[in-house]
Parts: C-alpha cells; structure tokens; sequence
C-alpha cells in the first residue's frame, strides 16, 4: 500500500508511523512525499520514499536506469508496484482506489481504513493524506481540518495530475506495441483493425481506477474543481465515489456537474454519520443538504 502525502517527514528512516507528522511539509503545503506500508503480522512497517530512486529502488521496480543519467522519481516506483500488484492475477485484475480521507484522521488511521478497503473489496489502495488533526475533537479542530484541506488543493491537484501522466504513458506504450503488432496482419485504419485493437487495449490495459473520497475529502474535491485545476484530469477514473460528503447541497452543481468520469459517479449519503457532528455545532443558517452540513 502508498500514501500520498503534503504532511511532514520527520523521520527519514523510520518504520512506524511516527515517520510523519500533523501539520504540512516543512517546505510547504504543496510539496508531496511518498509512503510505502507493508503489514507484518499485526503490525505496519512503514518506509519514506527518497524523492529520487536509489539503484536499489529501481530494481525492486523493475525499471530500467535511464542511459542519459536523468533521476527516476518515486511516483514512478508507486506507480509501477501499484500496477504489477494489481495485475498479479491476469485473469482477474484488481482495480485501483485513490481514497481521500476527510478530517481527524492521523496516518495510523488511513492506513488501517484502506487495509479494510483492500480486504474487504479485493482492490489495490493508494492513498492521498493531508494533515487532518487526528485525535483532536471539537469544533476549533474541524475548522483547523477545514483550512488544512483547502490548503491542500494544489498537493492534491499534483498528485492526480502526475497519476493521469503515467497512467496515460503505459497506456500509449501498450497501444503502440499493439498496433505494430496488429499492422503486420491486418489493414490499419480498417474496420477489423479498430475492433482488435480495442480488445486487446482492454486485454493488455486491464486497469481500472476510483476516486474514493469521503467526509471533508469531498470539501478538498470541491475547492480543486472550483479552482477549474483539474477538469482535465479526472477522465483517468472509471467511477467516483462521494461518500458522506461532508459540502453543502446548496450550490453544489458548482462543482459536482464539472466532474469528469469514465462510468459512474455515485453519491452515498449517511445522514446519521457521527463524523459530520462537528460541523453541526457551527453556528449561523443551516440549508437543505444533500450531502452533509458544512457551510462555504
């Protein structure tokens, strides 16, 4: 499992998850780390990516050390161990989740909620944590939460527009093999040359990705769509899903008709969810909701 994260690194080399901390890089809200989780038993051992991939890094991958001496970044290994993972079973490719956790969530937290992912829906997790408070309770903290995620917006925006580049990259590799493939024993641009090569596309890009965001994880979505940074990212995703979304349903066709999606888009609503109880206890109007009760 990877984490995606705008949180501060405070230990390097550790191996739990005092490796992070509660509040945003120390070079900035926009600078992004990657985490890599492995359970052990009962317990999580977890590693700090160097922003630049060691020898050691690039073999584990499987990539190839680049000839011309340029760097190979960490997205780049969570990229293609994500991949690898979820194509283990060729048969039964697993799909991708790109969870978005919302507020009082430490890492320990996000950790273990995408672990219940995984388990219980049989699908590869990576996840996206902003410095949410977690442990801390009251409306101050949630307030806190609120200006910690719209502060993540270009993080956030970051980490799904450097996914779409890769994504997009494997996908033109596989095509342009496919099409040479293809070109030595039937006609390009024919009608029996398109059908084939969108079966084996599907067959050879078996990867599915969604977009999982829940509670005030919906309230980062909101701020990046309304900043108009990712229209043209979220066509990589076959589904998202905002569940519980903790936004106001006044004006939300502001920025959920922006949304861009392969298949479908689901919105799941718990009107009993106890995670929304602090933001009830702001004061002033209240408004219909579709979602959950957060004010702009």
């Amino acid at each position: 499992m990877f984490i995606v994260t705008n949180r501060n690194i405070v230990d390097e080399d550790g191996t739990d998850f005092g490796v992070v901390g509660d509040v945003f890089n120390a070079e900035g809200p926009n600078r992004l780390r990657m985490l890599e989780a492995t359970k052990k038993g009962r317990n999580w051992n977890l590693r700090v990516l160097p922003d630049k991939l060691t020898e050691d890094l690039l073999t584990e991958a499987g990539i190839d050390k680049p000839t011309n001496g340029d760097p190979v970044f960490a997205s780049e290994y969570l990229f293609r161990k994500t991949i690898a993972s979820a194509k283990a079973d060729q048969q039964s490719p697993k799909h991708i989740v790109f969870f978005v956790h919302g507020f009082n969530n430490t890492l320990e937290d996000v950790v273990v909620r995408c672990d219940g992912l995984a388990k219980n829906f049989g699908v590869e997790v990576v996840a996206f944590s902003w410095p949410a408070n977690g442990g801390i309770t009251g409306a101050a903290s949630y307030l806190d939460d609120k200006r910690d995620a719209q502060s993540s917006v270009v993080a956030f925006d970051r980490a799904l527009d450097r996914a779409r580049e890769l994504l997009q990259k494997m996908r033109e590799s596989v095509i342009e093999s496919i099409t040479k493939k293809l070109a030595e024993k039937v006609p390009v641009n024919s009608e029996r040359f398109r059908e084939l090569l969108a079966v084996e596309a599907q067959k050879h890009c078996p990867i599915r990705a969604t977009l999982l965001l829940h509670s005030m994880g919906n309230y980062l979505l909101e701020r990046t769509m309304k900043s108009t940074a990712l229209r043209g990212h979220l066509p990589l995703f076959e589904n998202i899903l905002l569940c519980a979304a903790d936004v106001n349903n006044l004006g939300h066709e502001e920025w959920v008709d922006r949304l861009q999606v392969r298949n479908r888009l689901y919105v799941a609503i718990n009107e009993s969810d106890n995670a929304l109880r602090a933001s009830r206890m702001k004061g002033g109007g209240r408004t219909a909701r579709t979602f959950g009760p957060l004010d702009q």
